[in-house]
């Protein structure tokens, strides 16, 4: 790692002291308990968490973290940092703008995956590939999120919002049964799902994400209080120069963090290891979907038009000015340590 001298200085503020291990410039801040909220279960989506967990990138920027996880039965991460049960938290675009307008004076300073992974399967003899394919569709749903999702990319494309949900589970087997034209998943989920029946993507299914329907968001998104990043914006670079570490060691090694995901943080889940595999493989390339824009970077062009476009055609209002709710600068801070 290259340090210039101007970094070194402002890094060694207060009682932080400086320590050489293995040739690699350390440099040990004053200790900071940082709890982490996840917004799932412990599994392969956190990738970089738990390489840089693993590896000791967190404490030699001075960071004990802690983590909590997420899931069908915990509350939702930005109640968790809300009630002050978390430091900092993982969301999504449009829970994170609600959030906001609940009056929680929250900060974006960072996003995993700049293209998010839900979107839409469909089958070769009834492809959904742009927007005008979903009027008059009959599509698999899970809940209201998905609905609202598919109501704003028919809105975003000027087309009439006509089309039929049907409800659905987390399995795509109701749309090989015929059930309706299109099922809306995760390319890193259900995807897999088909692939491990011997269907091919491309060939006898297609998977297209809102981003490409039109509704742009974000995934994955890091967030925490403006009082937390105010009082301790040093640790939260380093929290996210640790974290960006560990992505950047899952891009070389695509089989380590599954391994202790399996092994180590998620063992209780009862997760497989090809799954587990093949989803990390399948969202290195959503991590890094804005090159050449560094990794966990926030863009704002991308933010304040077709993301804001897209949290108005969900029929929100009074969309608050981006500048009062994101730090653009955090992730840009922590990429400049590498």
């Amino acid at each position: 790692m290259m340090l210039h001298r101007r970094d070194v200085l402002k890094l060694c503020s207060g009682a932080a002291a400086m320590a050489v291990l293995g040739g690699r410039l350390l440099i040990a801040q004053q200790g900071l308990n940082l709890r982490l909220q996840l917004g799932w279960i412990a599994n392969v989506e956190y990738a970089g968490v738990w390489l840089a967990l693993e590896r000791g990138y967190f404490r030699q920027r001075g960071i004990d973290l802690q983590y909590a996880a997420g899931g069908p039965n915990s509350p939702p991460s930005p109640v968790v940092v809300a009630s002050g049960n978390a430091d900092i938290g993982y969301t999504t675009w449009l829970p994170f703008l609600d959030a906001v307008a609940r009056g929680n004076e929250f900060v974006m300073i960072g996003a995993t995956f700049p293209v998010s992974p839900l979107g839409i399967i469909s089958l070769a003899k009834r492809p959904i590939r742009v927007p005008a394919d979903l009027v008059d569709a009959k599509i698999l749903a899970q809940g209201p999120n998905e609905k609202t999702a598919i109501d704003a990319t028919l809105t975003l494309a000027g087309l009439p919002v006509r089309w039929s949900m049907v409800p659905a589970g987390f399995s795509p087997e109701p749309l090989l049964a015929g059930d309706a034209q299109g099922y809306t998943a995760f390319a890193t989920n259900q995807v897999i799902t088909l692939e491990r029946m011997g269907l091919v993507s491309g060939k006898d299914f297609f998977f297209t994400s809102f981003d490409t329907l039109g509704f742009r968001s974000y995934a994955s998104v890091l967030f925490t209080s403006r009082a937390f990043l105010e009082k301790n914006r040093q640790q939260v670079v380093g929290f996210l120069e640790s974290l960006i570490r560990g992505w950047l060691d899952n891009e070389k090694d695509p089989s380590a963090a599954p391994k202790l995901v399996i092994e180590k943080f998620g063992k209780d889940y009862g997760l497989d290891l090809a799954q587990q595999t093949r989803q990390n493989q399948l969202q290195i390339p959503l991590v890094r979907a804005a090159a050449p824009r560094p990794i966990l970077t926030l863009d704002r062009e991308v933010i304040a038009g077709p993301m804001m476009a897209a949290a108005r055609a969900t029929g929100r209002t009074n969309l608050p000015d981006i500048a009062a709710i994101i730090d653009f600068k955090v992730a840009e801070e922590a990429n400049a340590l590498l």
